[in-house]
């Protein structure tokens, strides 16, 4: 069974997914960590994210970096989105999460592409939203415990700036797939969300 979450930036999605993934033992894969990945390495180059050569050869970046901590930063995930407009970039991760989603037993994926571009024959498809100002707060919590110093107004700014990037990109825009159920969690508690997205796999399942 192959489920894809996806969503834009701190709508609720990768804890969505890992729940899912946990309650049906299925593996999980968060695909944006991939493009913070990349993009956090054209840093440590010294290069352009925008500069579609330098991204694509951060794409070769050493496994060791995705446990690096730098990539959970709102830094990262500005590259991220930066370097994600780029199509070179995006079929050089496409067989990396085809690889992991296509695996005997199937999977969890959460990102913005799942549904559509990564494994359209997924059998459960999520579209996870929320309010921008929703978002903002849950990042802002977030990122103030980590003992961050950061302003709420400069986060729902990035993020909107985000949304901006990732939904009028020409190759794999964030868009939810056809056949995808939406979830707005801007006013729903996280145990509620993860309940209410193991009663539409189940669903599913049954049919």
């Amino acid at each position: 069974m192959i489920i894809a979450v996806d969503g834009p930036t701190a709508s609720g999605k990768g804890t969505i997914a890992k729940a899912l993934a946990a309650h049906f033992g299925l593996p999980h894969l968060d695909t944006g960590l991939l493009y913070r990945a990349v993009g956090r390495q054209v840093s440590l180059n010294g290069g352009d994210p925008d500069s579609e050569k330098d991204a694509l050869a951060a794409c070769q970046f050493p496994d060791d970096l995705l446990a690096d901590p730098e990539l959970r930063t709102e830094v990262s995930g500005g590259l991220a989105s930066r370097v994600s407009i780029h199509p070179k970039v995006r079929s050089a991760l496409f067989e990396r999460q085809r690889q992991f989603a296509t695996q005997p037993g199937g999977a969890v994926l959460d990102g913005r592409d799942i549904g559509t571009v990564i494994a359209p024959e997924a059998d459960v498809k999520l579209f996870v939203i929320a309010s921008v100002e929703r978002r903002a707060e849950r990042r802002f919590a977030e990122l103030r415990d980590s003992g961050r110093d950061v302003m709420l107004e400069a986060i729902a700014a990035d993020l909107a700036a985000r949304d901006e990037r990732d939904t009028n990109r020409k190759d794999s825009p964030l868009i939810a797939a056809p056949d995808a159920v939406t979830i707005d969690t801007s006013d729903m508690p996280r145990d509620e969300a993860v309940a209410h997205a193991i009663a539409i796999v189940e669903d599913r399942m049954r049919r």
